[in-house]
Order: C-alpha cells, then sequence, then structure tokens
C-alpha cells in the first residue's frame, strides 16, 4: 500500500547528526508518515545505529556515494509514497512540521515542491542559509533568498510568516510530488551536490508548476554538514553546477549572452579569492570553468530533452544582484526593488 508521505534522510558517515536529530524526526513524525534512512554507502556505524535504536525506521542501503543527487535518485526508486520529503540528517524538526505543507499541496496540484521556514540550528533567531524562507534566482544565475543573500543572513522577525510562492525550495527540506519528482527524473546526478534543487525546481517551473514555501511549519538547520561552507570543493561544485544549471534552463534567446556574462562574474570572483591569497578557491573556480567545457555535449542533449516538456518560462528575478548587494548596499530581501 502506498504511503502518503515518505520521509527520507540521506546519510552519509552521520552518525552524530542521527543521533542528534532522529529523536525529534520520530517524536513529530504524524501517522500517515513513514522514515526512511538513504545511506551512501557509509563507512562509520550509522546503518547499525539506526537499525538497533529506531526499528520504526526503514533503512535503504546504496551501493556507493554517489553525493546528494545521485543518493536520492537510487534510493527513492524503492520508496513509493504520493510526497517525498527529502531532510537532511542535521535538521532539528518541530510539531507541526509536516501536516501544514501536505495540506497545501493537497489543495493545489499545481504546486509540486515546497519548503518550510527554516532557521539556524546554532542561532535560531536567524534564519539559514541554505533555503531560509524561500529561494529565487537572479537574471545572472545568482541563487539568493527571503532571509539570507549572498552571506547576510536576517534574523527572523516574522517578517516572512506567510506562504508564498518561490523559485526553488531547499533540499535541506524538500517536500515533492513523488509523481513529479519520477517524470521529471529527478536530481541531476552529474550535479553530485550543491544546486541540484535549484535546478529540479526550474525545471518544474519551466513545465508550468508552480514551487511554494509556508511558514507554518519550521525546522531548525545546522548547515554545512557534508561540506563546509568555505571548503574549496564547494567553490567547484557551486561555480560548474550554476554554470550547468544555467545553460540547460535558460531560455534559447537568453542562452549564450548570459552564460558569457556569468563567467566573466566568476572570473572577478576569482579575482577577489587571488586578492585574499584564497589560491585553492581560484583554481577550483578555474577547473569548474574547464569541466563546463567539457561537458558541453551532454549538457546539450540533456537540454534537447527538456525543451520537449517545456511549457513557459520562469521568471527570475530581473536586476543584477550583484549590484543591488554591493554598491546599493541592499542586503535584505525586503530592500530589493
Amino acid at each position: 500500500m502506498k504511503t502518503k508521505v515518505a520521509v527520507v534522510i540521506l546519510n552519509w558517515n552521520g552518525r552524530k547528526f542521527l543521533e542528534q536529530f532522529l529523536p525529534s524526526v520520530i517524536k513529530h513524525n504524524p501517522s500517515f508518515s513513514q522514515v526512511y534512512l538513504a545511506d551512501n554507502a557509509s563507512s562509520d556505524d550509522s546503518v547499525i545505529y539506526t537499525q538497533t535504536n529506531f526499528p520504526q525506521i526503514t533503512v535503504i542501503q546504496n551501493d556507493r556515494n554517489g553525493g546528494f543527487a545521485q543518493g536520492y535518485n537510487e534510493a527513492l526508486q524503492k520508496v513509493d509514497a504520493e510526497y517525498y520529503v527529502l531532510l537532511n540528517s542535521d535538521v532539528r524538526v518541530t510539531a507541526n512540521w509536516i501536516e501544514p505543507l501536505i495540506e497545501l499541496m493537497d489543495k493545489n496540484d499545481r504546486i509540486a515542491a515546497c519548503q518550510p521556514k527554516i532557521l539556524a540550528f546554532n542561532h535560531p533567531d536567524s534564519f539559514e542559509y541554505a533555503g531560509a524562507a524561500g529561494g529565487f534566482v537572479d537574471k545572472w544565475g545568482y541563487p539568493f533568498c527571503r532571509g539570507r543573500i549572498f552571506d547576510t543572513l536576517e534574523k527572523d522577525e516574522q517578517q516572512y510568516d506567510d506562504n508564498k510562492e518561490i523559485f526553488w525550495a531547499s533540499g535541506a527540506c524538500l517536500f515533492i510530488r513523488a509523481d513529479l519528482y519520477h517524470r521529471m527524473s529527478g536530481f541531476d546526478a552529474d550535479f553530485f551536490a550543491h544546486m541540484e534543487e535549484i535546478d529540479l525546481c526550474w525545471r518544474l517551473k519551466n513545465a508550468g508548476y508552480q514551487i511554494s514555501y509556508d511558514a507554518r511549519s519550521t525546522v531548525y538547520h545546522v548547515g554545512g554538514g557534508t561540506l563546509e561552507y568555505l571548503n574549496p570543493r564547494k567553490t567547484y561544485l557551486n561555480f560548474r553546477n550554476n554554470l550547468f544549471m544555467l545553460y540547460k534552463n535558460l531560455p534559447s534567446k537568453q542562452l549564450f549572452y548570459k552564460i558569457f556574462i556569468r563567467m566573466i562574474l566568476d572570473g572577478l570572483a576569482g579575482f577577489k579569492f587571488l586578492i585574499n591569497k584564497d589560491f585553492s578557491h581560484v583554481g577550483e573556480i578555474l577547473k569548474a570553468h574547464r569541466d563546463f567545457y567539457l561537458s558541453l555535449k551532454k549538457l546539450i542533449y540533456k537540454r534537447q530533452q527538456l525543451q520537449k516538456i517545456k511549457l513557459t518560462e520562469a521568471k527570475l528575478y530581473p536586476r543584477t544582484l550583484i549590484f543591488e548587494y554591493f554598491v546599493k548596499k541592499r542586503k535584505k530581501f525586503s530592500q530589493l526593488p
């Protein structure tokens, strides 16, 4: 029998997070929801710990660490549910965190995915970097959130206690219709990790669906649980995956000039790293651009396939976020024109 909701937690060597946060997931799990642990071939005792201490959790063991994207793609092939809730292992959930979002999606079948309010576990009065109160993308492909622009995090003063259509929902706590997840072929496994949820949401919006945020649900995210925010590997993935995402999803008339401008902006970011003597990050940006070029043949094929299901053009934030933030000093979402 199909489960109404499957909460699927992807894990890789995250025993400490499981020990810390699984109790809140079990405590606040409604009767119509089943919890799964999708383990990405961990070398620690995550699986044994979960099976011993939480026998009500169904464990799925992937045979390799395919990252966030492939890890979920493989695990979700084995989960039969109407809705998936993809939850990071470093998230503390709260009472009634599932019910409002499922109610929202039940009432509107055009909503493909949504997210709750995401606050910082270590600074619970502030929004968390990876999602905050819902994500957007500017005209050059820079992601930002209500509550977080670049590295500026806003305090939660109930300014985003609403229900709102957004551009992308955070992979840290992503509610998504299972049939649409599979119809869209899930995450792009070539991303490995970082921005794959933005890419998926962009594809869903191009296919005519909505992405939503609902503040009636709140979770607390540690963040940086797998790769620290200043890790050079994260720099590589973010710069490469952003180019992948833009190439796959931009309208044809915007594709080449926006990719060109974005690569110039990446060069400026590299120059900033150089001035700060962060040489490893400069190298990762160069590698990201190299691997974008090396992946063009595959990206062209992916883009052609996506054009077959494209019904509309998702609307990006029409201004340049870098200019608004660094020149106009608009550090909060509410200050953006």
